[in-house]
C-alpha cells in the first residue's frame, strides 16, 4: 500500500514543485482492455498538488480499474501515466514511493491481530511509532483494545478503518483511495472526511474513487465522471452545477394551469417544457428565464410562485449518467417530471 520514498525521490518532487510544476498525477488517453472489452476508455486527466480529485461513476464504470493503472497493479493497454513526471511504466518504484494505496476491498492475514497488522506495515515503511500513533488518533482506532484481536474477528467497518490506517501511515504526497468509505458508519465517514481534509491542508494531493455523492460533494474539488469506461464530465463541483444552470429546471406554480402555457414557454426560448397538475415546468438558461416568465404573466398566467432550485450533484450526475448511458432515452415529459421529483427534494432540504 504504499512506501516511503528514498531521499533522491523527495529530492525529484520538491524540485518539480520548486520550479511551479504542480501536476502530480497525469493520467494521458489511457485504454485498458479485457477480453476484448473496454474497461477504461481513453481517459485523459491531471491532479494538481494539494487537490482533492474524485472518479465518480457506476459500479462497473471502470474506476477501480484506472486506480490500479495509476498504481501499476495493472498495465494500460494504450496511453501512458506519470506521477510527478515519473512514467509509472517505466519507472514503477520511484512512482510508488510517492504513493500510498487503499484498495477497494482490504485483505489482510486473518490470523493477525490489529496490532501486528499495523506494526507490520509501520516497520516495512520505516516509520516512526509517533506516525502510527497518529494514524490511530485519526480513525479512532484504540490499539489498547484492538491488541490481540484477531483481523479475522472485525467488523467490516473496522477493517476499513485498520485498511485506512495502513494507508495513512506513509509520509508521501499522495494518496490513492478506492471506495474509502465503503462499510464505514455515518461516525466512520465523518471522521474520515475531517482527516482528509486536515490532510489536505497539509499540502497532500488525494485522488479517489466513489459511486456515493455525497463524499464527492463534501471532499472533492474536482470530478471526472465515468460511465462504461468513458470520461463523460471533467470540471470542479461548482463548475459541473454552474453547465446545469444553463439548462437549469424552473418551476412555476399557477393558479390557472393551461396547455397555452406549455406552447408560450416554448416560443420565449424554454429547451423542454411541460404541464405538470398546477405547475408548468420548464428548462431554460439563464438569460431566457426572465424572458418566460414575463411572456407567461402578459399572457395571462397567474402566477403564484416559482423557483429554481440549487442543483446537487446528485442531479448534475444522474443526467450525466443518463445521457451516457440509457438504453432508451425517455421523452422530456419524463425526464422533467423526474427532475421536479429531484428538485422538490433539494429545495425541502
Amino acid at each position: 500500500m504504499g512506501a516511503r520514498g528514498p531521499d533522491g525521490d523527495d529530492r525529484h518532487l520538491r524540485e518539480r514543485l520548486s520550479l511551479g510544476e504542480e501536476t502530480m498525477i497525469e493520467v494521458e488517453h489511457v485504454v485498458k482492455v479485457f477480453d476484448g472489452v473496454r474497461a477504461v476508455d481513453d481517459v485523459s486527466f491531471h491532479v494538481r498538488a494539494g487537490e482533492a480529485f474524485a472518479l465518480l461513476g457506476p459500479n462497473g464504470s471502470g474506476k477501480t480499474t484506472l486506480l490500479k493503472c495509476v498504481m501499476g497493479l495493472l498495465r494500460p493497454s494504450a496511453g501512458r501515466i506519470r506521477v510527478c513526471g515519473i512514467e509509472v511504466g517505466s519507472d514503477l518504484r520511484a512512482a510508488l514511493a510517492l504513493m500510498s494505496y487503499l484498495p477497494q476491498r482490504v485483505a489482510f492475514p486473518d490470523g493477525l491481530t490489529v496490532r501486528e497488522v499495523l506494526a507490520f506495515y509501520a516497520r516495512l515503511r520505516g516509520e516512526r511509532s509517533e506516525r502510527l500513533e497518529r494514524a490511530c488518533h485519526w480513525l479512532q482506532l484504540d490499539l489498547a483494545e484492538l491488541t490481540n484481536r484477531p483481523i479475522g474477528a472485525l467488523s467490516s467497518g473496522l477493517l476499513q478503518r485498520v485498511g485506512l490506517a495502513v494507508a495513512l501511515l506513509a509520509d508521501v504526497p499522495i494518496l490513492v483511495l478506492d471506495e474509502p468509505t465503503v462499510s464505514l458508519d455515518p461516525e466512520g465517514v465523518r471522521r474520515l472526511r475531517a482527516v482528509l481534509a486536515e490532510l489536505r491542508a497539509e499540502g497532500r494531493t488525494i485522488l479517489f474513487s466513489s459511486h456515493v455523492l455525497s463524499d464527492v460533494e463534501a471532499l472533492a474539488d474536482r470530478v471526472a465522471v465515468l460511465v462504461h469506461g468513458k470520461l463523460v464530465a471533467l470540471e470542479s463541483v461548482e463548475g459541473i452545477r454552474a453547465q446545469w444552470r444553463q439548462n437549469a429546471l424552473t418551476r412555476v406554480h399557477l393558479w390557472n394551469p393551461s396547455e397555452r402555457f406549455v406552447e408560450l414557454a416554448y416560443r420565449y426560448g424554454a429547451n423542454e417544457a411541460q404541464l405538470l397538475g398546477e405547475s408548468l415546468l420548464f428548462r431554460s438558461n439563464a438569460s431566457d428565464r426572465l424572458a418566460i416568465l414575463r411572456a407567461l404573466e402578459a399572457g395571462g398566467a397567474q402566477i403564484e410562485t416559482f423557483w429554481t432550485p440549487e442543483p446537487s450533484l446528485e442531479e448534475v450526475y444522474l443526467n450525466h449518467v443518463g445521457e451516457a448511458g440509457a438504453e432508451r432515452a425517455p421523452d422530456r415529459g419524463d425526464r422533467l417530471s423526474e427532475s421536479a421529483t429531484t428538485a422538490g427534494r433539494i429545495s425541502s432540504e
